[in-house]
């Protein structure tokens, strides 16, 4: 028996898209806490190795790939917001630019003058912390299903999940459009790249995404999304009520709890009285929405080892933020080089454990041609 259930465990399965969001998200935390672009880089490559590992081919697990050349982007933009229009400071400088006088109430903005490499450096690790933001977003969209997690949202969210995992699914969605629609112009012999290229794709692109919603409509009707249970209307009040003021408080004591300047009683007390009324309410809502489940994604130990593994990247970036933070900010005026802390590298490297204790999701098997088990089973009853 035990080596039946052993053999079971170790089969592929998906794991539940909730731990793979709470494993991003924590890992997104840490990225927010510290602007040190080694620790950064280090978040970034953890994220991209897990993605790496244990992503499927399925189109949202493209996704990652648009949402690094997206961060790629932002740094450009950051950098050169910043040498144009950034505040001034001290150091060797790069290149001068024709500067433009401000009037008074402007002060502190500059459009122009000299550019320094202390003022490059700085706005390119405020850009690469938002780039590594982006990154951690991308890799949970590359490695959750959005169906699976609509399926895993409690009742009484059934409504905010699906606007939330549409607007989720729209990138990846966006990307195998985009890919489907440039591989057909090729094969036709018509350019994919350039100006002529965009004016093509972009209308095909457009017509796909308004068919995939009038047949997201219909399939939410036909499933009858938006129907009320049979809980009276008194329940809906009290259930939307409890959960909106329990969402209110949890992301006030969240903001408490983040920011050492804020009252005791702005962090982790209001934090648990939030979570109390948001799950009192979640249940209670539960009652109104009348849902079947198809062998829904189980909760195991992989999944807890996912989630308490991005959180660990979090926990030890917040607690390095409270006792000694200047390993997190590294000086730009004047540059040095960034310090690599011990607590942040043990707590991010924590994070890999999904790529190796997280189960394989089974293979798709799109191309596989279907046999007919019909005739096997004749042949065995004759």
């Amino acid at each position: 028996m035990s080596l039946r259930s052993g053999m079971t465990a170790a089969l592929p399965r998906h794991l539940h898209p909730g731990a793979w969001w709470l494993w991003a998200l924590g890992l997104a935390t840490a990225a927010s806490r510290t602007a040190n672009p080694l620790l950064l880089a280090l978040v970034l490559a953890v994220a991209g190795f897990v993605v790496m590992s244990r992503r499927t081919d399925s189109p949202w697990a493209r996704a990652y790939g648009f949402y690094l050349k997206l961060g790629l982007l932002v740094i450009v933009i950051r950098v050169v917001f910043g040498a144009v229009f950034g505040a001034p400071l001290p150091g060797t400088v790069l290149a001068h630019l024709p500067e433009v006088g401000l009037p008074e109430w402007a002060a502190g903005v500059r459009l122009g003058g000299d550019v320094t490499v202390e003022m490059v450096m700085a706005a390119g690790y405020d850009g690469l912390q938002l780039a590594t933001l982006l990154a951690c977003i991308g890799a949970a969209n590359a490695l959750a299903n959005p169906k699976r997690l609509l399926r895993a949202m409690p009742g009484a969210l059934y409504e905010v999940g699906v606007a939330v995992v549409v607007a989720l699914s729209f990138s990846p969605q966006l990307v195998t459009a985009v890919s489907r629609i440039r591989a057909a112009r090729r094969l036709r012999g018509r350019p994919d790249r350039g100006l002529r290229g965009l004016r093509g794709v972009a209308m095909p692109v457009l017509q796909d995404a308004l068919e995939r919603s009038v047949e997201l409509a219909a399939a939410m009707d036909s499933r009858g999304f938006g129907r009320d249970g049979s809980a009276p209307a008194s329940t809906r009040r009290v259930s939307g009520v409890l959960t909106l003021t329990g969402l209110l408080g949890a992301a006030a004591g969240s903001y408490g709890l983040l920011d050492a300047t804020s009252p005791a009683l702005l962090g982790l007390p209001l934090l648990a009285v939030g979570c109390l009324l948001a799950v009192l309410g979640l249940v209670v809502g539960g009652r109104t929405a009348s849902r079947s489940r198809y062998r829904p994604d189980p909760w195991a130990a992989a999944e807890w080892i996912t989630a308490a593994s991005g959180v660990a990247a979090a926990v030890a970036m917040i607690v390095t933020a409270v006792t000694d933070d200047s390993g997190l900010f590294p000086s730009t005026s004047p540059l040095v080089v960034p310090p690599l802390p011990l607590v942040p590298l043990v707590g991010v490297l924590i994070a890999l454990l999904p790529a190796w204790l997280s189960p394989v999701a089974p293979a798709a098997r799109t191309g596989a041609v279907r046999r007919d088990p019909a005739p096997e089973r004749i042949e065995e009853t004759v």
